[in-house]
């Protein structure tokens, strides 16, 4: 997967520096927010089987979850694979970017079919109580578009130029010594 000019650890430390980078602009979003988050361990109503991922992540989560994918079983579809049985994530501290920044208000923008823009916000359902998402300033809010610039960008560096993406259960399905 790695390009033959960009070895696999710099693009690592740089996928962990906008992790990091990352983390700590959505815990500046979750101390504003604090009142009507109500995310916590166990909660996974966004934890769906659907979720998809650079390759550049999902190989960075099988290097740091190699144990859990090699011995352990997925979670049953439906929900996330690396959900435990009490719903808590078991890939926490190495989650990809989406899983980063889920719960709390995000704003991103879309094209009118006359191509104009428009901007369009959401919260997770269980953290809607409070001020409505809509009348929230734009910069309590997560902006969608500059941080997926930069991680589609390792993933183009990663791969010399294919944007894959993969489903997170299907790194369970890539060990057949089951």
């Amino acid at each position: 997967m790695t390009s033959p000019s960009t070895p696999w650890g710099d693009i690592l430390k740089s996928l962990e520096a906008l992790y990091l980078e990352v983390d700590e602009a959505a815990l500046r979003l979750m101390s504003i927010h604090a009142g009507r988050l109500h995310c916590s361990p166990g909660c996974s109503t966004c934890c769906i089987d659907d979720i998809t991922v650079f390759e550049v992540e999902a190989q960075y989560i099988a290097h740091h979850a190699a144990e859990i994918i090699e011995t352990g079983d997925p979670h049953p579809e439906g929900a996330c694979a690396f959900l435990d049985g009490e719903g808590s994530c078991r890939i926490y501290k190495y989650r990809p970017y989406v899983c980063r920044t889920q719960g709390l208000p995000l704003r991103w923008i879309e094209e009118t079919a006359e191509g104009t823009p428009v901007e369009m916000r959401d919260i997770c359902p269980v953290n809607e109580p409070g001020i409505p998402v809509e009348e929230l300033p734009w910069e309590r809010c997560w902006t969608i578009g500059p941080f997926e610039t930069r991680l589609a960008a390792l993933q183009v560096l990663a791969s010399g130029g294919i944007p894959v993406r993969i489903a997170l259960r299907s790194l369970f399905a890539m060990n057949t010594d089951r």
